[in-house]
């Protein structure tokens, strides 16, 4: 039976992977800081698929916790054959701050992780002729919103750097990109969200079974939805001066104060909980 690694599997999009990975039988190592929805989610997806879950709890900004993890992923024991790098939170602090650690921790769980978790499993799966290595990055990878874009931007460009290096290995990798998603993410984060229209909006499932399409497709960036890729289509071939007016124009909604707490269509769950 096939084992697939997700690191901030417990919620939001992570859980969603979890979940729909089960669904099509294969076998989970859960990554997340928090030890009491580790063990809720092993025992709901245990109890729904009937797969063996097992739960690691290690916090990726961590060295020592994430070379515990790379470890797993490189064990030739184990077979790790799908790897989702998931864990992440939003950064909203000006660049320009004086105390540039909430950077500095974005760098270390949505650079340093990926990079070294990416780079275990391609030296494994690519040694076994077989695998799938699924980045979550983000559509705002393709704006200039500040730190995450720019962190977001970096995962884009090394998922697609990774796959050519892999190219005729076997080993699938492909980055997803999803946009607006219905998970409490925005309300940790700190994001405003009354101002986005609710067409914009998508949810986890819909997300996840269109990456999962993808990864299978072999397609290296996958957009869910039509709208989507159509919006991501613009930001890549607009001028540049225009993609950083509406980046703006973005980035001062956000600091303005929220009018109104997110309508209850668009739940809150941690799509970074491993961080």
């Amino acid at each position: 039976m096939a084992t697939a690694l997700v690191t901030g599997g417990t919620s939001g999009i992570g859980a969603e992977f979890a979940r729909q990975l089960a669904t099509r039988g294969f076998d989970l190592v859960l990554v997340a800081r928090d030890r009491e929805r580790l063990d809720v989610a092993q025992g709901e997806l245990h109890a729904a698929a009937g797969i063996s879950v097992e739960t690691v709890r290690a916090d990726l900004a961590d060295r020592e916790d994430l070379a515990r993890v790379a470890a797993i992923i490189a064990d030739p024991d184990r077979e790790i054959d799908f790897v989702v790098n998931n864990a992440g939170f939003g950064i909203h602090t000006p660049l320009a701050t004086l105390d540039t650690s909430v950077h500095e921790h974005g760098v270390d769980v949505m650079v340093r992780a990926v990079l070294v978790l990416s780079a275990a499993a391609a030296r494994t799966m690519s040694g076994r002729g077989r695998g799938t290595i699924l980045n979550v990055s983000s559509l705002q990878s393709q704006l200039t919103t500040g730190s995450y874009s720019a962190i977001k931007a970096w995962v884009t460009s090394f998922t697609q750097s990774l796959a050519v290096e892999l190219k005729g290995s076997g080993v699938r990798v492909t980055a997803l990109l999803p946009g607006w998603v219905s998970t409490e993410w925005h309300s940790r984060a700190g994001v405003r969200t009354s101002s986005i229209p609710d067409w914009l909006w998508t949810t986890p499932e819909a997300v996840v079974t269109s990456a999962l399409r993808d990864a299978e497709r072999g397609r290296i960036v996958s957009i869910p939805t039509v709208r989507y890729r159509v919006l991501g289509w613009f930001a890549r071939y607009l001028p540049r001066r225009t993609v950083r007016w509406i980046s703006g124009k973005i980035s001062a909604r956000r600091r303005e104060p929220a009018q109104s707490t997110p309508s209850s269509e668009h739940p809150v769950t941690a799509d970074g909980d491993a961080v």
